[in-house]
């Protein structure tokens, strides 16, 4: 559910296999599966949007090996010397084929790191376009991504549904520090430290926004879906 406080090995377990890349296509043919991060230290730049609705994800570095001292200094790649496309060439292929009509946008699933330990889940995603741009020392891709509510079937790796699909929004990493920082890392109710999930005070749906911290608060699950049943 968007917005559970989530380990890592839980978001494996989920997404059935070892999250050992940032950017993973097409998981066994299913949905794709990014890590995202917007802390100081993340070692890509991915920004959030559009008060929460929308992400701009960073392609990844060449990886490190023997004759490369420094990845940050190469252009991102989007093939191996073989040929075969990397995870940005795919990502790249995907958003382009979409953009032109060829294909509907394919599903991400989002994952975010916090702070050491601490991931949520930012839910579902569009991926709508992509580009190279110059980061002032090398080219790098970027990659835009809609959040949305639902997907017609989670286990597809394209959106193929005809409906239309609900826009979202996702609480800003700022946001969720402050909270987190505020509320102890337990649930306001009971003081329970397990299946914790961001919760909007006034949901998003009535008037509630995200960008505050005074409308966002730390619940467990159980005290998560019983305030839910209560919201007509």
């Amino acid at each position: 559910m968007r917005g559970n406080v989530i380990s890592y090995i839980e978001m494996c377990q989920r997404e059935r296999t070892s999250l050992q890349r940032g950017m993973n296509f097409r998981l066994k043919g299913r949905h794709s599966v990014i890590l995202m991060s917007v802390r100081p230290n993340s070692p890509y730049r991915d920004e959030v949007q559009d008060d929460g609705a929308v992400l701009i994800y960073e392609g990844h570095d060449e990886p490190k090996r023997k004759g490369i001292s420094d990845p940050k200094a190469l252009d991102q790649p989007g093939a191996q010397p073989g040929g075969a496309l990397t995870e940005n060439g795919k990502f790249h292929t995907a958003a382009q084929r979409f953009k032109e009509g060829e294909k509907g946008p394919d599903i991400v699933q989002v994952y975010e790191k916090i702070k050491a330990g601490i991931w949520t889940d930012n839910g579902f995603f569009h991926l709508v376009d992509s580009w190279v741009e110059s980061d002032g020392i090398r080219n790098v891709f970027k990659f835009k991504l809609v959040a949305v509510e639902s997907v017609s079937d989670e286990t597809a790796p394209e959106e193929i549904s005809n409906r239309l699909v609900e826009r979202s929004r996702i609480i800003p990493t700022s946001v969720k520090l402050e909270v987190w920082s505020r509320d102890g890392g337990k649930c306001v109710t009971c003081g329970a430290t397990d299946e914790l999930h961001f919760d909007h005070i006034l949901p998003f749906s009535k008037g509630g926004t995200s960008l505050k911290a005074e409308n966002v608060q730390l619940l467990c699950a159980r005290h998560n879906l019983a305030k839910s049943a209560k919201i007509q």
